[in-house]
């Protein structure tokens, strides 16, 4: 006999039961109010042809829908080890949560590591470790600014990357600004546009410009000069971010789901509220790297002589190196390039570019530093890099690899109360950190949470200024491919110089030294001399 029968016998068995017992004790009739429900949603579940699983399994079928909607939260908390969750394992969240907090960060028994397991990664020491940096005073800062800059900025190492308001929410950003200003470094605002509360307690900002344009919009979409002009002559602003394309959805554009696109935010980002947004792919200012750069050049007049870069995960290399190609031809160049990794994004996304679209952090930035190098442009650009920055250690890497300084914007979620629910893009995220929801929101304070994002900034430069010291090195500048090794096979070691060998400076200029793994790109080049 199917479930089915079965349920249908068993409810027409116990109401006559109860019927005859009713009889001779009328008291047994509460029963009802337990059993009437159960039998009415048994035969819903029958009559209803949307379910499968219910409609063949009534009542029972309910338990399935009801354990996969906590799936995640089971996973989280019974299942995965300290090493196996995604997108970061519960070591980087503890992590994270620690140095929030203020607390005690070190660990108790060894690595849970598996450090003869292919891929992993450790920074070589040395007998001569300098200073422990906590003595030393101030933490270094990095001037950006290239040789047409009236501004430049004096920037912390490790920033808040780009979280637009709207895929947070409003206290989110408060308490992140707040943070900023408390710890001295930027809060990238993404590019939904300056919202008041970017800028209420007036940290530093990188004001991102995405495809969109929100903030410095006409209403058919297309690039505001004069609007521009107001946001990036605000002092809060101390350098402008053209995004063209991001970690999560590269080629994609941004999305905001409907359910997120209130009232507020649409007047901050010049849309109409109530319906999902969107962004274009790609951007309608320009069509070509020439007209790029003459883009660039704008902004930079616009805003007086401020920062101007841009941001990319990497695609197609040939494109990039059009890029460099076009900087040498206009002699314009950006101050920096901000390259976000295919493993970064906080906020919605495809599945499918998600998971298989964008290059992965480390090629992307080996690339970019490299082709700059090969162009004879690098020392005049600074390089900023995201996608899964967590600790002193990602930093350290990241900068032995070629980047200037870091930005991380999930660990900095993690800092002020993000619990990885995996709810960002529903409106539903139970902290109120990514949500628009005004009881979720509410429950986050802003004056509980700003100090603990400024507390992560700190104890995460203090610990990659160790690293530093650990390896000999008087500056985070010093370090190098060669001071990162890496397992590539079981008895196979090899540093990241060997396995990505530094190019030549001006190679690229020079027929007779483009290395044979670029040569390929040549057939197709417009700009070499």
């Amino acid at each position: 006999m199917k479930v089915r029968e079965k349920f249908i016998l068993i409810s027409i068995v116990v109401t006559l039961t109860v019927a005859v017992v009713a009889l001779f004790w009328t008291p047994i009739l509460w029963s009802f109010l337990l059993i009437a429900p159960l039998i009415i949603m048994g035969v819903f579940d029958i009559l209803q042809k949307k379910h499968t699983i219910r409609r063949n399994y009534p009542l029972i079928g309910r338990f399935r829908y009801m354990l996969e909607s906590i799936r995640p939260e089971i996973m989280q908390y019974f299942v995965e080890t300290d090493t196996e969750g995604r997108p970061l394992n519960r070591i980087l969240r503890s992590l994270v949560y620690r140095r929030a907090k203020g607390q005690n960060d070190t660990e108790p028994f060894g690595t849970q590591l598996n450090v003869y397991h292919s891929g992993y990664e450790w920074l070589e020491h040395s007998m001569y470790a300098k200073k422990n940096p906590q003595d030393i005073g101030e933490f270094p800062r990095l001037l950006i600014g290239g040789k047409d800059c009236k501004q430049p900025y004096s920037s912390s190492l490790l920033n808040i990357s780009a979280m637009s308001f709207g895929s947070l929410s409003a206290n989110a950003i408060l308490a992140l600004n707040k943070g900023a200003k408390m710890g001295g470094f930027a809060h990238n605002t993404g590019e939904g546009g300056i919202s008041n509360y970017h800028l209420k307690y007036g940290g530093d900002l990188i004001w991102q410009v995405g495809t969109g344009y929100f903030g410095c919009r006409h209403d058919d979409g297309t690039f505001n000069e004069k609007t521009f002009k107001e946001n990036a002559l605000r002092p809060e602003v101390k350098m402008i971010e053209i995004k063209l394309s991001q970690g999560a959805k590269p080629g994609h554009g941004g999305i905001l789901p409907a359910i997120k696109n209130t009232e507020e935010i649409a007047k901050i980002r010049h849309i109409k509220p109530g319906i999902a947004v969107h962004s274009p792919p790609s951007h309608s200012a320009f069509s070509n790297p020439v007209e790029f750069m003459y883009f660039i050049k704008k902004l930079r007049d616009l805003s007086e002589g401020k920062p101007i870069g841009f941001k990319l995960c990497l695609g197609r290399k040939q494109e990039f190196m059009d890029f460099c190609e076009a900087m040498i031809s206009t002699g314009i160049q950006p101050d920096f390039i901000s390259v976000d990794g295919g493993e970064g994004g906080t906020g919605a996304a495809p599945v499918e570019f998600s998971n298989s679209m964008g290059m992965p952090l480390r090629e992307g930035l080996i690339f970019v530093h490299d082709t700059l190098v090969g162009f004879g442009l690098r020392k005049d650009i600074k390089v900023i890099v995201a996608g899964k920055i967590i600790s002193g250690f990602h930093m350290a890497r990241a900068i032995a690899l070629g980047a200037d300084g870091c930005n991380s914007a999930r660990a900095m979620m993690l800092s002020i109360g993000c619990i990885q629910a995996l709810q960002c893009n529903n409106n539903t995220c139970p902290v109120g950190v990514a949500t628009q929801n005004a009881s979720l929101v509410k429950g986050l304070v802003v004056d509980d949470k700003a100090p603990r994002a400024k507390k992560y900034h700190e104890a995460t430069i203090h610990s990659f200024l160790e690293l530093v010291a650990a390896a000999g090195l008087n500056a985070p500048s010093e370090l190098t491919r060669n001071h990162i090794s890496k397992r590539v096979g079981l008895y196979n070691i090899q540093t990241y110089e060997e396995i990505y060998p530094y190019m030549e400076e001006g190679a690229l200029l020079d027929i007779e030294k483009i290395p044979e793994n670029y040569k390929k790109f040549f057939h197709l080049t417009r700009i070499m001399s």
